[in-house]
């Protein structure tokens, strides 16, 4: 464990608090962003106020510890803080019952020290006089984005007014990222606006033509009585038309609750919803909002229609599955001719089976019928060297369940990809992430007298599994890592390559995600691609020399430029960011900035910018809904769709609501992801906060995006020119699925904030 970073009373702290002390204080907060020490290590005699850290280094709060020169922090740590507290804080304050400790957020665990006293854990108050202990860091998931407050009664002996105090935080990171990052660290008297709870329910209730709603307004506070006007409205960000749904003036005593239920007609573009509570006390205004889902995507039509990827790549004589993706009214009946020697196609499923021996290219016609009527596709069927040849589809365990994900979670997602009719889009793989092995400090045997890696009690039968999701014409796929543990703390396949590739063999794996984690512990450079390279092309080796083809998914977060080697050394896709979570800022950033690995993505080995983050989304047990707003959702799906991006859901798939199956069901944007050319889409413009990303595509038409990346509603003319679109030429609103006519010149539209236009193009007649 590590010591908490202190800061000394210097000059610059006295300089700060006169600063404050002449204006800042009005603003009821003592800034806490400087002045923090580190210490990597673990010591609860780093809690104490006299401890020295005068050795502890000097550490930032709105960055992680990795990004500040500690590459090989995991586990504990702390940081320390020395500050003046004027008493002038409370005496400018109009509330003065308690203190806040506002400490940002902080990967992935820790507790809170106050001048020696324990006084939080996680995302809250501790009971006074309780003892700190390790389980704080026992967990399935993690506090990593949760903003951590804490707070003390203003009469509380703790708190030392006119003289020093100290924070003491105590860190335990689990893997990846860690440390407190977000900034805007403050010590702050409360307002009669945090008495106010705004809690709004996260589902929207779906009828045929309205959504219904609830909120509930609380009043948290023992001693105030909140008066004010409360007003719930709608504002479309198109057409700027608001729509008032509620207008009350109340009146809340003490710790009293008031739910509003109520309807409205479902938007058909971009829409916010607001609520808003204006203050008797004070004039000020309490606000939330939130985006109204709205459906673009056609209702799948019942007439036939075969879907997904249409050129597919197999080993010569290794086992083949191949499910073809069709809608329609059932039944359906498939049917295929010049299928090559070795497979055979089972008419009601759709499922191709066997082993091809030859090599080739085979052009094979396939048909779904059904009694409206019959679609027929070329699926071109090539029997080579390369796998993944057009992104993978599918869905990975970690961003729903985490550490806690087991065989009946596995299964029922592969259920759900049937049942929801998800796998009749192209959707394909089920992986299980980190989770399923022996825990790396458990005393039960990690792997059997030969070495084949065990698994823990809650995969009783891998192999089993393997063979009913692939029953359901579905892909089995798997996670581990060159390191002796996993991110989780699992085992790993260091050291035992060659083992662990013949045993996902014999359990009927299909893709294997290998995440660096575990071996940046023994690692001298971890964004070293000379020592980076040699883990993973050993892993190719043995999974070269194993009976099936598994797709081999690199994950080591782009540290050393993976895009550059990992095609050399085996890989099909690899990671080229660090982890993507459901905020807007780290999605464009990550979404936004692959430029740099565009030209090394392709057929068969693909840049992987990490899963998408819609649905039902929460690295554990509590589950949240993704807070992306639905135009945000619709940018990152299309965004990813144009970078030939590896589509990987990550959500519960047991709580799909309409929105989420409109986004990740519309098969036109699918084949935008799946074209068999695999270019990768470049920026053509950036410009006033909009940018425009073009792919080209095997038929010869272009798509791409149009994104107001900006936090205001846009309207704006593109230059089709700047595409080099010389002629005229016909737009198609990709997500409508709806020609919008013929252009030339310009094309002008208006583009709500952090929204999308998805268009394609066909040369006009």
């Amino acid at each position: 464990m590590s010591k908490l970073a202190t800061v000394l009373f210097s000059s610059t702290i006295i300089i700060a608090l006169a600063a404050w002390e002449n204006g800042v204080a009005s603003n009821n907060f003592l800034q806490l962003q400087e002045g923090w020490k580190f210490k990597i290590g673990d010591n609860l005699d780093f809690a104490k106020p006299d401890f020295d850290d005068s050795d502890w280094k000097n550490i930032r709060v709105d960055e992680t510890v990795e990004q500040q020169g500690f590459e090989d922090y995991d586990g504990f740590s702390w940081y320390r803080i020395r500050f003046f507290l004027s008493s002038s804080l409370k005496k400018n304050a109009a509330l003065t019952d308690s203190i806040i400790f506002n400490l940002g957020k902080i990967d992935d665990f820790n507790q809170v020290f106050f001048n020696g006293e324990f006084i939080g854990e996680n995302i809250g108050n501790v009971k006074r006089g309780r003892k700190p202990t390790n389980n704080f860091k026992d967990k399935d998931y993690t506090f990593w984005n949760v903003n951590r407050r804490y707070s003390l009664p203003i009469d509380d002996n703790l708190i030392k007014w006119d003289a020093e105090n100290v924070i003491a935080i105590r860190v335990y990171d689990w893997g990846g990222a860690g440390g407190i990052f977000s900034g805007n660290l403050k010590l702050k008297m409360p307002e009669i606006t945090e008495y106010l709870s705004i809690s709004v329910e996260e589902e929207f209730e779906s009828g045929n033509e309205y959504l219904k709603k609830s909120v509930t307004l609380e009043n948290t506070s023992d001693a105030y009585q909140l008066g004010g006007t409360f007003e719930i409205f709608t504002q479309n960000n198109i057409s700027e038309e608001t729509h008032i749904i509620v207008e009350k003036t109340l009146k809340l005593q003490p710790n009293e609750k008031r739910k509003f239920s109520f309807s409205f007609p479902k938007p058909k573009q971009s829409t916010e919803l607001f609520y808003e509570f204006k203050f008797d006390f004070d004039g000020k205004i309490l606000k939330k909002s939130e985006g109204i889902p709205y459906i673009l995507t056609p209702p799948t039509k019942p007439e036939p229609q075969i879907n997904g990827a249409l050129i597919y790549g197999e080993r010569a004589g290794k086992p083949f599955l191949f499910r073809i993706a069709a809608t329609g009214k059932n039944p359906l009946k498939f049917s295929a001719q010049n299928l090559p020697a070795g497979l055979s196609l089972d008419e009601k499923t759709g499922i191709i089976r066997g082993i091809v021996r030859q090599k080739g290219d085979y052009q094979v016609e396939v048909f779904a019928t059904n009694e409206l009527g019959s679609d027929r596709k070329n699926l071109e069927i090539v029997i080579g060297n390369k796998l993944a040849l057009t992104p993978p589809m599918g869905w990975n365990s970690w961003n729903c369940w985490g550490l806690t994900v087991s065989e009946e979670k596995i299964y029922a997602a592969a259920k759900a990809f049937v049942d929801l009719d998800l796998a009749n889009h192209g959707w394909t793989f089920i992986n299980i992430d980190d989770g399923w092995e022996v825990k790396g400090n458990s005393e039960k045997p990690k792997r059997t007298s030969n070495e084949a890696i065990l698994t823990n009690g809650k995969f009783p039968n891998m192999k089993k599994l393997g063979d009913d999701i692939h029953a359901l014409g579905l892909k089995f796929g798997i996670y581990s890592s060159p390191g002796p543990l996993t991110c989780g703390g699992f085992t790993g396949s260091y050291k035992h390559e060659f083992q662990d590739a013949k045993t996902f063999a014999a359990w009927g794996i299909d893709y294997l995600k290998y995440d660096l984690c575990g071996l940046r512990d023994i690692m001298k450079d971890q964004y070293s691609s000379a020592e980076l390279i040699p883990p993973y092309e050993l892993m190719h080796e043995a999974l070269e020399k194993i009976d099936r083809d598994i797709i081999y998914s690199i994950c080591e977060y782009g540290n050393g430029k993976v895009w550059e080697w990992g095609e050399k050394v085996g890989g099909n896709l690899w990671r080229t960011t660090g982890d993507i979570w459901d905020d807007w800022d780290r999605m464009y950033q990550i979404g936004f900035g692959q430029l740099e690995a565009a030209k090394y993505g392709g057929p068969g080995h693909w840049n992987d910018p990490d899963m998408l983050i819609i649905g039902w989304l929460g690295w554990g047990e509590n589950l949240h809904k993704s807070k992306l707003t639905p135009d945000e959702q619709y940018t990152h799906v299309s965004l990813w769709a144009l970078l030939s991006a590896p589509l990987l859901l990550g959500n519960d798939l047991s709580r799909l609501d309409e929105f989420t199956l409109n986004l990740i069901t519309n098969d036109e944007v699918i084949a935008i992801d799946q074209d068999k050319l695999g270019k990768q889409a470049v920026p053509i413009i950036k410009e006033n906060g909009i940018e425009v990303w073009k792919k080209e595509l095997s038929n010869g038409n272009l798509a791409f995006g149009i994104f107001n990346v900006s936090d205001a509603n846009s309207e704006y003319s593109l230059d089709l020119k700047k595409l080099g679109l010389k002629e005229s030429v016909i737009l198609r609103d990709v997500w409508r699925q709806k020609n919008l006519g013929k252009f030339s010149g310009k094309f002008t539209t208006k583009i709500p904030s952090h929204g999308v236009i998805l268009l394609q193009t066909k040369i006009a007649d």
